[in-house]
């Protein structure tokens, strides 16, 4: 074919191929709610969104050769639940296959899993959740050579996995097959026990996690899509810190500057830390009258950076908040080096779980990569100014390097008060003898 010239295609053909492809097209349901994590986030730290020890759910199912280990141990687990009710399992796996249309929607991409494969799967893993749970309340569940609760360590590296946005099923499903083996038990031992009092009891024991409020896991527990999402409704801000716009509580005020004190800047600004009553992790508040900045414990482990890193993934993929966006950022400002970890560590605001201070610092330089700082709707935009503006006031400053400087050991705090004695003495002196000429 000669330069310039154009090669002929067949219109009609190409057209009617395109159109094939679009019925192959997995069509994206209002309500999925389980994703993979976009690979310029994974590469980041790519074991913080990988199962280590078991899969759940059909996106990693069957992928890597390390998890095999646990799919036996997940039918033993099946095979111990269905010991104790006397529901079939024809009839847990007809309540699954009633539900897989709605339980393939929850997921963002097409699962290429066979029906039967599929339904098999999810009753596998919904029911190895149940029954960890279960034996985690109830020890007397607990069967010899147990492999999981036999080895305390297997126990917290099991929940890091369980945290995972990729390694989620429905929390629906789960609720139903356990209601539904209720229904028929051989002996009351589950009397009064639900999926919710078995999970709240789970994470009110992970003493590293940070602190939730008990009453939290009953409240959002109906509206949670996984577990991932239940820690995330249980961490934000209560309703009256977290209502739409379009309801009236007032926006903050858009970020001027993005010079944003630290913890050791605003210390030598004259601002206190101080432990923060609230249990809501992000209710950080400025007091301006007294100059102190209260911030709610937060303990920080090995596990923090898979929870947020998870957390961080799902509000990006799926919500229309920015809560954990924000507060990742805002606590990179304040912990900027180890000394502004220090400083929080000894007012007892962070209760460190690592191995050094630099640890922590680091570990909040990395979470707040692939984050975006929302000039016109960051949440702390009110608290950055009024910090900016007390340590803007000189006196404040003057005030601060008096007491650290001069005031912050009892002898020092003799030295100066004699100086200054001394000093009023000698000017008295000076004055008498003046007056005598």
């Amino acid at each position: 074919m000669a330069n310039g010239e154009q090669e002929p295609i067949d219109i009609e053909s190409l057209a009617n191929s395109l159109r094939k492809k679009f019925k192959t097209l997995h069509h994206l349901p209002e309500k999925c709610c389980i994703y993979r994590v976009p690979e310029q986030v994974r590469c980041l730290n790519p074991k913080a969104h990988a199962p280590q020890l078991v899969s759940i759910g059909p996106l990693h199912h069957g992928n890597k050769e390390e998890l095999k280990a646990m799919e036996e141990q997940k039918l033993r687990y099946l095979e111990y639940f269905l010991q104790r009710t006397e529901v079939s399992i024809e009839t847990f796996l007809t309540s699954i296959k009633n539900k897989e249309a709605k339980l393939r929607d929850c997921y963002a991409e097409t699962i290429r899993l066979e029906s039967k494969d599929f339904v098999t799967m999810v009753l596998v893993d919904a029911v190895f959740l149940i029954e960890f749970l279960l034996r985690y309340s109830c020890p007397r569940s607990i069967t010899i050579g147990d492999p999981i609760f036999t080895k305390s360590k297997m126990i917290s590296d099991m929940w890091l996995d369980f945290w995972l946005l990729e390694n989620q099923l429905p929390l629906f499903i789960l609720d139903d097959l356990f209601n539904l083996a209720k229904t028929e038990m051989y002996h009351d031992d589950y009397y009064g026990v639900s999926l919710l009092s078995l999970t709240r009891r789970f994470y009110k024991d992970i003493h590293e996690f940070p602190s939730i409020e008990e009453n939290l896991f009953e409240i959002h527990f109906s509206e949670s899509e996984h577990f991932l999402d239940l820690l995330r409704l249980c961490f934000q801000p209560p309703p009256t810190q977290s209502q739409p716009q379009s309801q009236s509580r007032a926006q903050p005020n858009k970020l001027k500057t993005q010079n944003i004190p630290s913890v050791t800047e605003l210390y030598q600004a004259g601002v206190k830390f101080q432990l923060g009553s609230s249990k809501n992790l992000f209710d950080i508040t400025f007091r301006f009258n007294k100059g102190i900045l209260e911030i709610p414990l937060f303990r920080i482990s090995e596990s923090t950076e898979v929870l947020f890193r998870n957390l961080q993934a799902f509000e990006r993929l799926r919500c229309d908040t920015r809560y954990i966006n924000d507060y990742v950022i805002i606590m990179n400002y304040l912990v900027n080096t180890p000394q502004d970890v220090e400083l929080l560590v000894q007012s007892r605001v962070i209760e460190n779980w690592l191995w050094d201070n630099e640890a922590v610092s680091t570990l909040f330089h990395n979470l707040v990569q692939e984050t975006s700082l929302s000039a016109i709707d960051f949440q702390y935009s009110d608290l950055i100014e009024n910090l900016k503006a007390y340590c803007g006031h000189r006196w404040h400053r003057w005030k601060a390097i008096l007491k650290q400087d001069y005031f912050n050991n009892p002898w020092a705090s003799i030295s100066v008060i004699a100086a200054v004695i001394l000093l009023v003495l000698t000017a008295i002196q000076a004055t008498c003898s003046i007056l005598q000429l």
